[in-house]
């Protein structure tokens, strides 16, 4: 199979696995410590969160960063990605300890989410770097498998990164901080393995490095404009990010529900409520996965745009479908559904987005990506909290992700023929 033998010859590239390697275990720290805090904010016994809190929570650690985004992209534009890495995850070891360090000491509720805010800055260099460095390791013919195996494979990380921390609240101790210190440890690991790589390999190129923090800011609002203007002149990049931007605004929306759903409808307990919402982000794990078995060969047959029409489509129909019922059981299957389509389209956007852009803006348009994905999902939030009520079940919710869904499909499928 041609899937088999391209999947091969990445796996033959040193450079290629190296920056896997990190990403694996960069994404898998993230998985361990949002899943610490997500169980600290909505499942510790001492606390009842509401809808409402959970979305605030959302935007206390996520909108901060449609300002920080942008920086970010322009600084990944003239940093060296591979120090990028290095020091980003250094930083993140010594936050994510003091996050847990706060836990322990019963500290007030704006220092925990200042410490987790500042986490969550570095993210957005991470995650934007990965992207933008890909090009550089793999030739345009491999593009997409590379984007198929290595960001669904860092979300899959991420996924058992998540389980892990389930595992270790319910197993070994109920312990947040504990289950935090273990996600510094592995940003230590991510750290440590940036360093078999040369700091030139990543890029950008050395012309457009610049080393100074000064230097680098200089600028920042022309810089941010001639990436606005780059991007703007590729309709089918733009149009592929709004897409993919929406359907992270339906994802939001339904991961509030099922928070919900698993904490006071479906459990009488929190240990039971966390069970099943470890479980669900598994399931919704293995629809990763399956994503990054087919979408090569599905974008192959129908075009990177038709696969995300095929994406938006399926989900407009098995949403509703599987999620009316409000039961454990086709919402499960829901959270399979889900899990391969939004990735799905989300591997054939990143590749849409790659191969139009010229190096030298990937990164600022990488981290306007992130940017918008953060307002999305935080947006998705404070509608699911005006929606939702106390015990997660709402069939305005679901039939408005619907909606969303299918407005999508038929707004890609109009651009798309013309």
């Amino acid at each position: 199979m041609a899937v088999v033998r391209d999947l091969r010859v990445l796996l033959r590239l040193r450079d290629f696995r190296r920056l896997l390697a990190l990403r694996l275990l960069s994404q898998g720290a993230d998985g361990v410590y949002q899943v610490a805090l997500a169980t600290y904010v909505v499942f510790s016994p001492e606390k009842q969160a509401s809808a409402g809190a959970i979305a605030s929570a959302m935007a206390v650690l996520l909108l901060p960063y449609s300002v920080v985004g942008p920086f970010a992209g322009v600084l990944l534009d003239r940093w060296r990605r591979r120090q990028v890495f290095l020091y980003g995850n250094l930083l993140r070891t010594v936050l994510a300890s003091l996050t847990a360090v706060l836990m322990l000491s019963n500290a007030p509720d704006w220092l925990f989410y200042a410490s987790a805010l500042c986490v969550t800055a570095v993210n957005r260099f991470i995650l934007a770097g990965l992207s933008a460095a890909m090009p550089r390791l793999v030739d345009a013919e491999r593009l997409v498998m590379a984007n198929s195996v290595s960001p669904t494979a860092g979300t899959l990380a991420a996924t058992l990164g998540g389980g892990l921390a389930f595992a270790v609240r319910l197993l070994i101790s109920d312990s947040d901080a504990l289950v935090v210190l273990v996600g510094a440890a592995l940003y230590l690991c991510a750290a440590l393995a940036s360093l078999p790589m040369s700091a030139e390999l990543l890029g950008p190129d050395a012309e457009l490095v610049r080393p100074g923090l000064r230097t680098a800011l200089t600028g920042t609002a022309q810089g941010l404009a001639s990436g606005v203007r780059h991007l703007a002149a590729r309709p089918a990049a733009a149009r592929a990010m709004a897409a993919m931007t929406l359907m992270r605004f339906c994802y939001g929306a339904l991961t509030v529900m099922v928070l919900m759903l698993c904490r006071y409808s479906w459990s009488s307990t929190e240990s039971d409520g966390l069970a099943l919402l470890g479980l669900a982000v598994t399931i919704s794990g293995a629809g990763f996965f399956a994503a990054a078995v087919v979408t090569p060969w599905a974008a192959g047959r129908l075009g990177r745009a038709g696969w995300i029409i095929v994406c938006a489509g399926a989900a407009a129909v098995l949403e509703p479908a599987l999620g009316l019922p409000f039961a454990p059981a086709p919402m499960m299957a829901a959270a399979f559904v889900l899990g391969l389509t939004t990735q799905g389209a989300k591997i054939a956007t990143d590749t849409i987005v790659q191969s139009s852009v010229n190096d030298g803006f990937r990164g600022r348009i990488f981290s306007v990506y992130d940017v918008l994905f953060n307002v999305a999902f935080v947006g998705a939030a404070a509608v699911a909290a005006l929606m939702l009520p106390p015990d997660g079940q709402s069939v305005a919710l679901v039939l408005t992700v619907a909606l969303i869904y299918a407005a999508i499909a038929g707004a890609m499928a109009r651009f798309d023929t013309q």
